[in-house]
């Protein structure tokens, strides 16, 4: 079975699944009771290729929008352009200057013309009557206002489905709808042949199994949806920088209105339409709106910024001109939603299973039914009555083609892809509570193989918190901390040096000091941003006033592949400089000169860089992170156009900055270890800051390489094979490394691989991943784009507790699956095998459809619900090679089934004699006893399949309420069945003997399963 399963429903993989595998399986799944249900968390592909359209028509429309701007800006200049547009009466009654589908036709359609008749984006500015330095006006009133003219940031969708939908869904089942079709005939003739109401009893039952059957899979199914809103709304949670009453602050993209400044950074999604203000070096991303990968500078010249694209370089102010469904990404982002997530493997395979069964079930099902009819014409024949038929013959061929129906009902494993999404949602809802939030469904599932994780250094084995602890300023080594020592070096460096760190600290950085609500001084950035600006403060620097002295012309925002940051500043004297910091070795390996202890500056001679190097080293040692600041003059004018200088500066200082391990990380290490799972440190530091950090975590061994980024990219194919099983730390990377290290786990080795990554950089390395991990504190929104699970804390640990439940959730699909199968093939051999030897079906339709409810809906329920426990870390990782129905669940599932059978085969043959049962009510009595039976075999056997390798499968029983409950009403309702509801279930009240020795025949179920559990297989 596992070979016809990867042949056929093998291609879908956990993410990156092409358009053919996605059609393949669908079409090879041509047994389905109910397609709605079945498919339903399945992608909706005709959707998707809708999307696809929409991006190539904005490709195209984008595309010539460029080209008549082009034209038309040729024309514009030297021209006197008077607009013809008219304000409606109700925007200049609310104190605006323009209407929301003026700006909307300004942006989307990158309209020049149109803009230079409103005045360029000052002229806008005053007509959404806002201003860049202090933004919108927060008034309650005011903001009413704003909202009712031009709408909110708010995008169309599909609206949340009842409960009655999901009682209809249930009911498009095609073997209930054939069943209710056999129970309004045997009502018919029933009441015919019998009256009412002892005609109605075999037709009400059939009725009453099918609504049951129905509001019981309604309610799970809607329980779900509600969990999976709930999901939606999490990922939905993001947060911007604006300007608003003349302060910085955060706010939701969907409190965001017209008018309102928007600070965008690298990494960071354009949360709205809107024009560009101010900024340095800015390239979009707008490939999800056009599928152009080839990225877009806006500048002054083209200031058009679309919703939904992707900040890849730079930083800048926005104008927020149009919200909502009125931009291009909210039309788009209506027909994306209704695409939904790719299925996952498991349900992929599980499908192949449900259809394999179905069919053997399907074949069953005929064959019974004609063997039963067979049977009755054979009575006839032999009674000689066989010309005559009453309606009673009638009722017993419906009879018979009810129960061939509900063995195709109970044959046909609906429940198991089902079981997936339920085990998926219940996991994804749970690891909410655990800080991870899981973005794509099949990462839930892919955690649980996993045998690698590459995790980032900062903030995820650190907790963030950055202070500079220690200074090598103008050649001299200090230690920072206490006002105290700050003074001292305050007093020990040259004034001249001390002005030129400061000028570097407060203009040539990514982050700014700004005052908040409560007046307070709040300082915002990245962490290594907040400790170096920190550090200014503490050295008495005014960061206001330091950055009114000069003019920025150029920057140059830091990026991983760099590795530094540069700004290029407009002296107030004349002249121009530029400010660098970096990695260490990297800045001191382009500086010629550096500022001696006196303040001068000096040629950088062999001994002056040793010391330096040292230092480095020493800090480095000391787990710190380094980074050098160096500066240069440029006399001559300088063109902002032109790349700043790669070479030729001046070292200022080295600084090193402490960022603590997590206090938990040590021994998450260690269980990811005792769980099989390698972890491996990618980091962008040094490398004896990343070995002396790995040795603290316990991830580099004795055995263990660490390797630098350069050196690793060196290396020729067949070293790397020979490298990559031992490495463990690999620093100074770039995300190519990471992602080359990724591509050779997954490829070469066949490792399931899952990374870590907070920067836009990190995308492709998150994208080639089986499982992509972003950060959710750190993390850019490029990054949380193309990561499957979002780690809410940015801790470690949450990773190991990812990795746990994933586990939890294959094992519990694992249980589900060989429970139901044992069902299945007990139900199938049972109810063909008695109707080939004896004529008739010890199970009736209501009883089948009573026992396929606890095996699907009931049963997934409390199996598939199962919360992790810490033995889960002790076992070896599946992998990616690992047979998902394995040798011991075949065990198992034949054990059990061979058990049950037999059985039940004895109670159909010697069961009367065995209960000195006699009379005319003695065939009925005996249909419940195996009835009963059967169905107590049931419960126990799902207690056996708590555990599929242990013997104890009662520890732990109590922590999953779900199981307790699911449990106790399958009895509960079981007693009332047999002894209230006999009329329409065909069953009789049974003694207390009777009652003690069913649920004993079921209770011996669980001491075979327990001896099946020391039967070794391979």
């Amino acid at each position: 079975m596992e070979n016809y399963l990867n042949e056929n429903f093998g291609d879908v993989k956990g993410k990156n699944s092409s358009e053919e595998a996605l059609q393949r399986w669908r079409k090879l799944c041509w047994l389905v009771k109910n397609p709605k249900r079945r498919f339903r968390f399945t992608a909706n592909l005709s959707k998707r290729f809708e999307a696809e359209a929409i991006r190539r028509s904005n490709q195209e429309k984008f595309r010539v929008a460029v080209l008549v701007s082009q034209a038309a800006l040729q024309f514009i200049n030297g021209l006197n352009l008077s607009g013809e547009y008219i304000i409606p009466r109700e925007v200049q009654d609310a104190g605006f200057g323009i209407c929301a589908e003026e700006l909307a036709s300004i942006v989307e359609g990158r309209d020049v013309k149109k803009l230079k008749i409103h005045g360029d984006v000052e002229g806008i500015i005053n007509k959404l009557a806002t201003s860049v330095e202090n933004g919108i006006p927060t008034s309650n009133k005011l903001l009413d206002q704003r909202k009712e003219i031009y709408g909110i940031n708010k995008f169309a969708e599909s609206p949340a489905r009842g409960f009655w939908v999901f009682v209809w869904e249930a009911l498009q089942d095609m073997t209930l709808m054939i069943l209710a079709v056999c129970a309004l005939v045997s009502l018919l003739v029933g009441i015919t042949t019998k009256g009412w109401p002892n005609g109605a009893h075999d037709g009400l039952g059939i009725v009453a199994s099918i609504l049951l059957v129905v509001f019981v899979t309604a309610t799970s199914d809607y329980k779900q949806s509600l969990q999976f809103k709930d999901l939606d709304r999490e990922k939905k949670k993001i947060t911007i920088q604006v300007t608003r009453n003349g302060f910085r602050q955060k706010i939701s993209i969907y409190d965001l209105l017209p008018g309102d400044i928007v600070h965008l950074a690298i990494g960071d999604l354009v949360p709205a339409d809107g024009l560009f203000v101010s900024g340095f070096s800015v390239s979009i991303n707008e490939s999800s709106l056009t599928g152009e990968s080839e990225p877009v500078n806006v500048n002054s010249g083209n200031p058009f910024l679309l919703s939904g694209t992707k900040v890849q370089d730079g930083s800048c102010k926005m104008l927020v001109t149009t919200v909502g469904m009125r931009t291009q990404w909210g039309k788009l982002l209506a027909t994306l939603s209704e695409g939904g997530d790719d299925e996952t493997p498991l349900q992929v395979k599980l499908n192949g299973v449900a259809t394999i069964i179905g069919k053997i079930g399907l074949y069953f099902a005929i064959v019974t039914f004609a063997v039963l009819v067979q049977g009755l014409f054979s009575r006839k024949l032999n009674e000689g009555s066989h010309w005559t038929w009453s309606g009673d013959d009638a009722m017993e061929i419906l009879e018979f083609f009810a129960v061939a129906v509900t063995i195709v009902v109970v044959a046909v494993p609906e429940g198991l892809p089902l079981a997936v999404t339920l085990s998926l949602a219940f996991a994804m809802k749970k690891m909410m509570n655990d800080k991870a939030l899981v973005r794509h469904l099949a990462a839930c599932e892919t955690m649980g193989s996993a045998t690698t994780i590459c995790s980032d250094k900062t903030g995820t084995l650190t907790t963030n918190h950055m202070t500079v602890v220690k200074a090598c300023i103008c050649g001299m080594i200090k230690e920072v901390g206490s006002s105290k020592e700050t003074s001292s070096i305050c007093s020990e460096i040259p004034r001249s040096g001390l002005n030129i760190l400061l000028q570097s600290i407060f203009n040539n950085t990514g982050g700014e000091i700004v005052k908040n609500k409560d007046g307070k001084v709040e300082i915002l950035g990245s962490p290594t941003e907040t400790a170096l600006l920190e550090f200014g403060l503490l050295l008495g620097g005014d960061f206001q006033s330091e950055r009114q002295t000069s003019n920025i012309v150029k920057v140059e925002p830091f990026n991983s592949a760099k590795k530094r940051m540069a700004v290029l500043l407009e002296l107030p004297g004349g002249g121009h400089r530029v400010h660098c910091k970096g990695a260490s070795e990297i800045i001191l390996a382009v500086c010629d000169k550096v500022i001696d202890s006196d303040g001068v500056i000096v040629a950088l001679n062999e001994a002056s860089r040793d010391h330096l190097m040292d230092t480095i080293e020493q800090f480095a040692s000391e787990a710190l992170r380094t980074l050098c600041l160096a500066y240069m003059e440029i006399e001559n004018e300088f063109s902002s156009e032109s790349p700043l200088p790669v070479e030729g500066y001046t070292c200022i200082g080295i600084v090193g900055i402490k960022d603590p391990v997590r206090p938990s990380v040590r021994e998450s290490v260690a269980i990811c270890r005792s769980a099989g799972i390698t972890v491996r440190m990618v980091t962008g530091d040094n490398i004896n800051t990343a070995k002396a950090i790995a040795r603290e975590c316990g991830i580099l061994t004795s055995e263990g390489i660490a390797i630098e980024g350069p050196v690793f990219r060196e290396k020729s194919e067949k070293e790397l094979r020979e490298i990559i099983p031992k490495l463990q730390v690999m620093a100074r990377s770039s995300p190519m490394d990471k992602h080359t290290l990724v591509k050779h786990l997954r490829t070469t080795l066949q490792e399931v691989v899952a990374v870590t990554g907070d920067g836009t950089n990190d995308a492709p390395a998150l994208h080639e991943a089986d499982i992509g991990l972003a950060m959710g504190i750190a993390g850019t929104e490029v990054a949380k784009e193309s990561a499957d699970v979002i780690i809410l804390d940015d801790n470690f640990s949450t990773i190991v507790t990812v990795a746990k439940w994933g586990r939890s959730v294959y094992i519990n699909i694992q249980k589900f699956v060989q429970f139901q199968l044992t069902v299945n093939v007990v139900a199938l051999v049972v109810n063909f095998s008695s109707a080939c030897l004896t004529g008739n079906s010890p199970l009736t339709a209501v009883q089948l459809l009573w026992v396929n409810m606890i095996m699907d809906t009931l049963g997934a329920l409390a199996l598939a619900t199962e919360p992790p426990n810490d033995d889960l870390m002790k076992r070896l990782p599946v992998g990616r090679k690992g047979n998902f129905i394995s040798n011991v669940m075949w065990r198992n599932i034949l054990g059990q089934s061979v058990y049950q059978f037999a059985i039940i085969w004895f109670l159909q043959t010697r069961g009367k004699a065995f209960f000195n049962l006699g009379g005319t009510n003695s065939d009925l009595i005996l249909n419940t006893i195996i009835f009963n039976s059967f169905v107590f075999c049931q419960v126990f056997n799902e207690i056996s399949s708590r555990e599929m390798e242990k013997v104890n499968v009662f520890k732990g029983i109590m922590d999953n309420y779900v199981f307790a409950v699911v449990l106790a009403c399958t009895v509960v309702f079981q007693i009332i069945i047999i002894e209230f509801l006999g009329t329409f279930a065909n069953t009789t009240p049974l003694s207390l003997q009777e009652w003690l020795v069913s649920i004993l025949i079921g209770s011996l179920g669980m001491p075979i399963a327990a001896a099946l559990k020391m039967v070794p297989v391979g």
